[in-house]
């Protein structure tokens, strides 16, 4: 399968390369324009309506083989895609690499805010945290109150 990918990729390249050329190197119609003013041309405005000649005839050839081998190269990349065990469709179907990472939240949590110094609470004796009530009733006395 990996071959037949490559030789209609390479296939595609070589027709695109001469399609480019070709078209490059054609005379364009609106070279004769200018000259058909004035200048006795024979030819109708917008250059002659006859038959096509090789250039023109080569790169709708060229061109029909590159769109032939853009076909051929779609058909090819699906058929691999359906043919793999175990995978999904399409890359929209896959779960992600780190789906775990996934799910974790993109805004960061709030930092906690620093305690901010004050006085030591109250403790009795045997170092336990004296209850509101009682810390509140041991608090020394406001000097001149």
């Amino acid at each position: 399968m990996q071959i037949w990918m490559t030789l209609v990729l390479a296939l595609q390249l070589i027709s695109a390369l001469v399609m480019i050329g070709l078209v490059l190197i054609q005379h364009g119609k609106g070279a004769d324009m200018g000259a058909s003013f004035g200048s006795g041309s024979s030819g109708s405005l917008f250059g002659a309506s006859g038959s096509a000649n090789f250039l023109s005839r080569s790169t709708a050839a060229c061109a029909t083989v590159f769109f032939g081998s853009t076909l051929l190269l779609v058909l090819l990349g699906n058929a691999g895609m359906t043919r793999r065990a175990g995978d999904a469709g399409s890359v929209l179907d896959r779960p992600a690499a780190g789906a775990a990472a996934a799910s974790a939240p993109l805004v960061p949590a709030i930092p906690t805010a620093p305690a901010i110094p004050g006085p030591a609470p109250k403790v009795d004796a045997s170092g336990e945290p004296l209850p509101a009530a009682a810390a509140a009733s041991t608090a020394p006395a406001i000097p001149g109150k």
